[in-house]
């Protein structure tokens, strides 16, 4: 299907079907369609600092950061990974629906050093699951990439191609990202994936990575986060570092803050029949509207149907309950402890 102007696989052999996959053996994503972002030059990691939430000076080289960038009122342009190669030398991955804008928000507000995008050159292949690490070894990558920390990143080789892997994903489990020249994407495709027949690997696609990141509990942006939300209302308070020097939107942030919320991202189970989806109304049990579900799909690891959305404050907490409005249906819902999944610590 068409997704931000690329051909996205939404399925290969059924979206179960690669969830299982995943939580259980290893899958595959093409997930060539993110924008990759360089600056490089003195200054290059304080130019970046300044137009994210987080703190790059709080890691160290070969480590990549999670974070958001914020406009001045304090609302999320997206939100992105940094990796540190050096102080001069800054990698910024952003969502594919919003490279545009993200290319010219940093080129029009850095200066003093240099600005790429590198997007059209890079490719990106996600190996995500238990056996990631397995699979890696048995298709000979340069290096142990067990011995790669959560959010560290290495240079190697896999398949005679130059690659950088990082032990990041967007699915809950355990694996890496790796990034190579987009000439050698099908050659590192095929060599995992060959690799990876004993371990039943399955290549995936945009279906399962819904599924799967959901369950995990994070966001989405355009649905849980976008320019009408803030860090700090969509469970994102930890990426925001008041402490650190301006950035942009933190005066903003600062005052939200102060004001206290109104509202607040939750995760919620349906108790009723009925599946929750983005955009349906979730209702007081008085049946007036009081938010959003922004996210929401059948579970196919826990087997309950979840969701998330936005509530008041008040209706917060764990154990709250309201209405999802499932195109008429009253479906009564409850508020858990997210992440809905957590990977088991042995894996």
């Amino acid at each position: 299907m068409p997704f931000a102007g690329y051909e996205m696989p939404v399925q290969y052999t059924g979206i179960v079907a690669e969830h299982q996959a995943v939580r259980e053996r290893a899958g595959l994503f093409d997930v060539s369609h993110m924008g990759e972002l360089l600056l490089t030059g003195q200054g290059a990691l304080e130019q970046a600092n300044r137009l994210v939430t987080n703190d790059l000076a709080r890691i160290a080289d070969g480590q990549a950061m999670y974070t958001c960038c914020c406009n001045e009122q304090g609302t999320i342009l997206d939100d992105l990974i940094l990796y540190r190669h050096a102080p001069d030398r800054i990698l910024v991955v952003c969502n594919a629906s919003n490279r545009e804008k993200i290319v010219a928000h940093f080129s029009s507000s850095i200066s003093g050093v240099r600005f790429e995008d590198q997007s059209d050159q890079t490719a990106l292949i996600a190996v995500q699951g238990p056996k990631a690490l397995e699979l890696l070894a048995a298709a000979k990558l340069s290096f142990d990439a067990s011995e790669l920390k959560s959010f560290r990143f290495q240079a190697g080789t896999l398949a005679g191609a130059e690659c950088t892997v990082a032990r990041t994903g967007y699915t809950g489990e355990d694996g890496v990202e790796l990034f190579c020249n987009v000439a050698d994407a099908v050659t590192i495709w095929d060599a995992l994936l060959d690799a990876g027949k004993p371990f039943e690997v399955l290549p995936c696609g945009l279906g399962a990575r819904d599924t799967l990141r959901l369950e995990a509990r994070l966001s989405l942006y355009g649905n849980d986060i976008d320019e009408t939300t803030n860090p700090l209302e969509a469970g994102l308070a930890w990426t925001v570092k008041f402490d650190k020097a301006e950035f942009v939107g933190k005066a903003a942030l600062e005052q939200i803050k102060a004001d206290g919320l109104t509202r607040k991202i939750v995760g919620f189970e349906c108790t009723g029949r009925g599946i929750a989806r983005h955009g349906y109304p979730i209702l007081s049990k008085d049946g007036e509207k009081i938010g959003d579900v922004t996210s929401g799909a059948p579970s196919p690891t826990l087997g309950k149907n979840i969701g998330l959305g936005y509530v008041p404050v008040a209706l917060s907490e764990v154990g709250s309950e309201f209405i999802v409005d499932s195109r008429g249906r009253q479906v009564p819902a409850v508020v858990v402890k997210t992440p809905f999944y957590k990977r088991p610590r042995s894996s």
